[in-house]
């Protein structure tokens, strides 16, 4: 055995030798081929990429979008915000376990290519759906399944990856909710014109982080704080050293050397310690990244696009300004490099194809430095609230074309880059109209603009001003060929030595009317500008219902026969109540034609009445006969003036009655129940072929003064018959309650100018006191804050210049045709001279009472109240 020992022991020997020089052998040989090793392991890095790619891609296959959009009373408080980062970082998992970490992401697009201010999207695992749809912020943001968007391809884009700057552990700026957070970003693109191609678009991607990818960050900044920490303690000692040197040098410490009795100890020179190196704490030096709770990584990506070169560059530059607001000691920085006048990022190889990658996919790959706490993106994690000023693009409100029916003109818009453009909204949903304001403000001016722009588009309309001004405005602009044919003017004013008038007969049958209605109009006009009632006088109305009801019988009958120049008018009520051959050759007449009810009431009630129940209906009448306009104009047998007739044609009448006395409020009144019941009227045509039509109220205060229920009733009626009224007043308060209300429960636009705050208050409460009155009470004349209905929902208050005729409508000014322009609405309203029709209306009496002798038979009831006498 003793022999055998070295024998093993030199084998031991040779064999631990061997395996030393193989090492070093194959040391040497990867030594000398280096590059098949690092050709191994880039095969290697490589196909495992490649697996990756492919399964992040197949996962990414399957996601979902949501679209939220909030409403104007959006106000979340801090921890609604908190709970949807929760959800959305909770989402961001909702992947199958094979899938790679950089498909596990949630992605917040906010998006402005022209179609809104700012889309607000969420993209992420379709398993996440159920989690993101309901959101804690309540009623006041709607999610909806929104659809893939499909870009088309822009000339210029610029690309830009956003990362953390700064000091690594330190958090974001805390933003306050008010003004809204998104108000820089929102500015940003606030001039961003769809027409060129502008698109902008800032994608941002959480994702929670693996905790081997958190804990080796802390470990890197705990080491990075303790090297921090000894360097600084080396330089300190180094500085001690440095002082203690000089000190014992200096003159001064050896002179005291020399006088003190006792020299120093050793060889003179004092003993340093070094500082010891400061302890790290770990909350220091970690900072945010101190805790694990509601810990995230983040991507930012951004692209800008245009079709006009150099527009993407800057949205880029204003976008990037936008999210400097988010910067404090920790700030948004562009990714990349900056050489002189370039810079070499996203858009530049090699990290253009990983940004596109990235960008088409969702995938999540964030810088090392990209971490922050839910409560630093509290700004991004919600769509624009009620504090965000939201700029008016043409999705929002279309720019009026002139000669577009579908198109309603509402002002002057200028944007936030300075542009102007003629505003409207679509005339389908425009459906009643209210424009408040001081005297001289600019409101007429405002409806004279759209009523001209809906006229030269094909529209039909009722302009119904009192005091005549709007028409020589108007006709400068009115003054073509084409319009020619449709516009009548309807002038009560009496202007001139002779004036030309037209013609109208309330209780005319010539046109087709029905009896009952002709009947319930003109008693219900009459009604309503004396302030009659059941309470107050019941037997008026049923004296002046009578005697109507007699004469349209007559009229009936007139027109059956072939001769409408015999129709009786409303004068004939006062020969119907006090001149009895006339009453009886009329009952005579038409005693067939009334019911059984009736006929009692002449034969029972009449007799019964003394002669002064009859002076409350006729004194109205006596004053209706003493003015030469009206006695013209409502004396006529065949009347010109038929406004249904107008509705159906496209007509553009004009309606000046003539002021604001008595008088002139009964017939304000008598037309304005007309309207009523004409368009009421149109219940016998089907709802499609229902001629839109809109007719103008100037000086609602005037107008309702004669027919208050009546205007109110045309605010809650007439949409069902596509007949949309607009009214201008200078007080709302002033206006009778019932108007008043229905005025601004069913208002589609609701308009003011400057005034006093205490008549601009009850507008500016309808929008919640923003703009409050202290704003709009001080905005410059012709300016007009406006809310409007655009696709079914509210835009605005907006402020708007109003349109100036001369500037709006130069192109369409023709003053040389003004004369034939008035020559021609007369002469479409059936316009004659005063005399003539003054003579015309004297001789009715005696040739309807001719008329009724001719028909009335030979043996007639005694129906009258002298034969019972």
């Amino acid at each position: 055995m003793d022999s055998a020992a070295p024998y093993l022991r030199d084998r031991a020997d040779d064999t631990a030798a061997g395996q030393v020089l193989g090492l070093v052998d194959a040391a040497d040989w990867l030594y000398d081929h280096w590059y098949l090793l690092a050709l191994a392991i880039a095969v290697c890095w490589g196909v495992g990429e490649l697996v990756v790619r492919r399964l992040a891609a197949h996962a990414s296959a399957e996601r979902m979008a949501l679209e939220l959009v909030s409403n104007r009373h959006f106000a979340p408080s801090l921890e609604e915000i908190f709970r949807r980062g929760v959800q959305l970082a909770r989402a961001s998992t909702a992947m199958p376990w094979w899938a790679p970490r950089r498909a596990k992401a949630v992605q917040i697009r906010l998006r402005a290519d022209g179609s809104s201010p700012l889309r607000y999207r969420i993209e992420g695992p379709a398993g996440g759906q159920r989690l993101l749809s309901i959101t804690p912020f309540g009623p006041d943001v709607t999610v909806n399944r929104a659809r893939p968007i499909a870009d088309e391809p822009r000339t210029h884009t610029v690309r830009a990856e956003f990362i953390l700057r700064g000091k690594p552990t330190a958090p974001l700026r805390e933003v306050p909710l008010t003004p809204d957070p998104l108000q820089p970003l929102v500015d940003a693109v606030s001039d961003l014109r769809a027409e060129l191609g502008d698109l902008a678009e800032i994608r941002l991607a959480i994702q929670r982080a693996p905790k081997w990818a958190l804990r080796a960050r802390r470990l890197q900044l705990m080491g990075a704080a303790r090297r921090s920490e000894r360097r600084e303690a080396q330089r300190a000692a180094r500085w001690l050293r440095q002082d203690a040197s000089g000190i014992e040098d200096s003159l001064t410490w050896q002179l005291q050397q020399l006088l003190s009795d006792k020299p120093a100890a050793g060889a003179g020179r004092r003993l340093v310690m070094p500082p010891v190196p400061r302890r790290v704490e770990p909350a220091e030096a970690l900072g945010k990244l101190a805790d694990d709770d509601h810990l995230v990584r983040v991507q930012l990506l951004v692209m800008c696009a245009s079709n006009t070169e150099g527009r993407a560059q800057a949205r880029l530059a204003q976008l990037q300004a936008a999210l400097d607001v988010f910067g404090g000691r920790s700030r948004w920085a562009m990714r990349g490099w900056r050489l002189g006048p370039w810079r070499i990022g996203a858009d530049h190889w090699p990290t253009k194809r990983g940004f596109e990658r990235r960008w088409t996919l969702g995938h999540c790959q964030p810088p090392r430095a990209n971490w922050v706490r839910l409560e630093e993106l509290t700004g991004l994690l919600k769509p624009p609230t009620m504090h965000c000023r939201l700029p008016v693009l043409a999705g929002d409100l279309p720019t009026f074309e002139f000669g577009d029916p579908e198109l309603l003109l509402q002002g002057i818009y200028r944007g936030p880059d300075g542009r102007k453009r003629l505003v409207a909204t679509y005339a389908q949903e425009t459906l009643f109209e209210v424009g408040v304001g001081k005297a001289g403000g600019g409101k007429t001016e405002r409806a004279l603009a759209q009523a001209i722009g809906w006229a030269h588009a094909g529209g039909g309309l009722l302009f119904v001003d009192p005091h005549r001004d709007s028409w020589p405005r108007a006709t400068t602009f009115l003054a073509h060929d084409a319009l020619m044919r449709r516009i009548a003017l309807v002038d009560l004013n009496g202007l001139g030595a002779n004036p030309r008038v037209s013609s109208w007969n309330p209780l005319g049958m010539h046109q087709g009317q029905t009896a009952h209605e002709v009947v319930e109009a003109i008693t219900d006009g009459y009604a309503s500008a004396l302030a009659w009632d059941d309470a107050t006088a019941p037997r008026a109305i049923t004296i002046l219902t009578a005697a109507l009801a007699v004469l349209v019988a007559v009229n009936e009958a007139a027109c059956q026969a072939g001769r409408p120049e015999n129709q009786a008018t409303i004068f004939h009520v006062r020969a119907m109540l006090t001149d009895a051959a006339f009453r009886k050759s009329a009952l005579a007449t038409v005693a067939d034609r009334l019911d059984e009810e009736a006929r009692s009431w002449w034969q029972v009630v009449f007799p019964t009445l003394p002669p002064d129940a009859f002076a409350v209906v006729l004194n109205p009448i006596a004053r209706l006969a003493a003015n030469p306009i009206t006695r013209a104009f409502l004396g006529q047998p065949v009347g010109v003036y038929n406004i249904r007739a107008a509705m159906d044609s496209r007509m553009v009448v004009w309606v000046c009655p003539g002021g604001n006395g008595p008088t002139d409020r009964l017939v304000t009144a008598l037309l304005a129940r007309d309207l009523l019941r004409a368009v009421r009227s149109r219940r016998d045509t089907p709802e499609a072929k229902r001629v839109p039509f809109r007719p103008y109220f100037d000086e609602l205060i005037t107008l309702t003064g004669a027919a208050p229920e009546t205007i109110a009733a045309m605010f809650e009626d007439f949409r069902k018959y596509r007949c949309q009224v607009h009214g201008m007043t200078q007080l709302l308060a002033r206006l009778p309650s019932s108007v008043r209300l229905s005025l601004v429960q069913n208002s589609s636009t609701l308009a003011t100018t400057a005034g006093s705050k205490s008549a601009i208050a009850p507008i500016t409460a309808e929008w919640g006191d923003d703009p409050s009155p202290d704003r709009v009470a001080t905005i410059e004349r012709f300016e007009h804050y406006v809310s409007m209905n655009v696709h079914g929902r509210r835009v605005g208050p907006v402020l708007l210049r109003g349109p100036h005729l001369d500037a709006v409508f130069a192109a369409q000014a023709r003053p040389q045709q003004v004369p034939a322009l008035e020559q021609a609405a007369l002469a479409n309203a059936g316009a004659l001279p005063l005399d003539q029709l003054t003579d015309r209306a004297a001789e009715q009496i005696g040739r309807v009472a001719a008329f009724l002798a001719e028909r009335s038979p030979a043996t007639a009831v005694p129906l009258t109240k002298d034969e019972y006498e």
